[in-house]
């Protein structure tokens, strides 16, 4: 990816289709100024630099709301637009924290820190597979024991820069590692409740029918991917609804946990020539620790939480390109995310609100998510309308990262 700055300069897109993060627009023309939009119609300032938008579509950056990510991969994902990446579990220092925010060749990044989870519980059992060596030989998985100890966890992740609390609920039987320890409700309504005691909000890892119920009545703000062990109960259902939490339903994880692969998606030349050959390959493979899961009842399942008003976020849940975890790769997964959606049943522009807006407004990101004057000018511009065919969202010609202009070349 090549880019200059366009700090200090106006430019304006002209005569494109608008996606603001929550409608089509009938206006045509966005002008940036320096790292913020400045307007959307109206006159054109002199002096600007123009971009011609015929036949295209400007999009608000893309919003991963479920990845474990690096440089590399913050990197990556902004090749394909996706221009913030929210964590679900990493260890960040405050000077790599401070690099992200003024770089402008990777994505935005907001984290947790690590995850509340007992001794010997996920995702610890990945260690060994991990393809960091440094991680294997040094990474110390830390686990909370007892409530005492859950809230000293929380609130030692929060001293260190958390921007919302992370806490799993997998006893491994839908991953592949059945038996793992599982927090008990006590720790669990203490992670949950320090969080809020301190104005973060909560987001669960859970797979299971029974964990979700677990989640929600604790009290949690956020599920972290659509449990898949077996269909909800309509009381389920209208329980997550009540209890206003959204979902990160991550169908493209699961999609490679029944044993599909992405192997079109890696023979894509719009994916093709954005990524590494050890991410295509990666991309290629299944994690298929649960053949037994079918699509079809997933998609089921997001109808129903849909259809009750349920807040549904596009995430990926892509982490490392190893491969007892392929089928993923940064950016491209989330593209792939949105079609999954699609076939779910949501229309395309339900689809793409829950890549902009709604986790933008969810994640409390006010200065992202939309195009509306004063919001970073974070944008996405494709060929095509993916308001109509959703696969255009990876025909990318150009990507804003506040304000500067990286042309997409592979």
């Amino acid at each position: 990816m090549n880019h200059k700055s366009t700090i200090d300069r106006i430019a304006v897109i002209t005569n494109v289709r608008i996606f603001d993060g929550e409608c089509a627009l009938n206006d045509k023309t966005v002008v940036i100024i320096g790292a913020h939009i400045q307007a959307v119609g109206g006159k054109v300032p002199i002096g600007a630099s123009f971009i011609d938008g015929h036949g295209k579509t400007l999009l608000p950056g893309l919003i991963d709301s479920h990845v474990h990510t690096d440089m590399d991969g913050l990197h990556d994902a902004l090749k394909f637009g996706v221009t913030t990446e929210l964590e679900m579990q990493g260890r960040w220092s405050a000077k790599q924290r401070k690099e992200i925010s003024e770089r402008n060749d990777v994505a935005d990044l907001r984290s947790p820190g690590m995850g509340v989870t007992p001794k010997g519980g996920h995702p610890s059992e990945y260690m060994s597979s991990s393809s960091n060596l440094l991680i294997r030989l040094f990474f110390r998985f830390p686990f909370v024991q007892s409530p005492d100890e859950a809230v000293k966890f929380v609130d030692k992740q929060i001293a260190g820069g958390a921007d919302y609390i992370k806490i799993f609920i997998e006893d491994g039987s839908c991953i592949g590692f059945p038996g793992l320890p599982v927090l008990n409700d006590d720790i669990l309504k203490a992670a949950v409740k320090e969080a809020h005691r301190r104005d973060k909000f909560a987001i669960v890892h859970v797979t299971t029918v029974g964990a979700t119920k677990q989640a929600i009545d604790a009290g949690v703000d956020g599920l972290g991917h659509l449990f898949f062990d077996r269909s909800p109960t309509p009381s389920l259902i209208a329980d997550i609804a009540s209890s206003g939490a959204f979902i990160i339903p991550t169908l493209v994880t699961l999609s490679t946990a029944f044993g599909n692969n992405a192997a079109a998606l890696a023979a894509d030349e719009r994916v093709r020539t954005r990524l590494s050959k050890k991410w295509l390959d990666s991309l290629s493979r299944s994690m298929n620790v649960y053949p037994q899961g079918k699509l079809e009842e997933a998609y089921a399942t997001i109808r129903a939480l849909r259809d009750a008003g349920v807040d549904i976020l596009a995430g990926s849940d892509v982490s490392e390109p190893i491969p007892i975890l392929g089928g993923l790769a940064h950016g491209a997964s989330l593209h792939h995310e949105l079609q999954l959606l699609v076939a779910a049943g949501l229309k395309p522009i339900e689809a793409l609100r829950a890549a902009t807006s709604t986790p933008a407004r969810r994640f409390g990101l006010t200065d992202r998510g939309r195009i509306v004057p004063g919001a970073l000018a974070d944008l996405l511009l494709v060929d095509g309308d993916p308001l109509t065919n959703i696969g255009d969202t990876l025909s990318i010609r150009s990507v804003w990262h506040r304000g500067v202009h990286l042309t997409t070349l592979g």
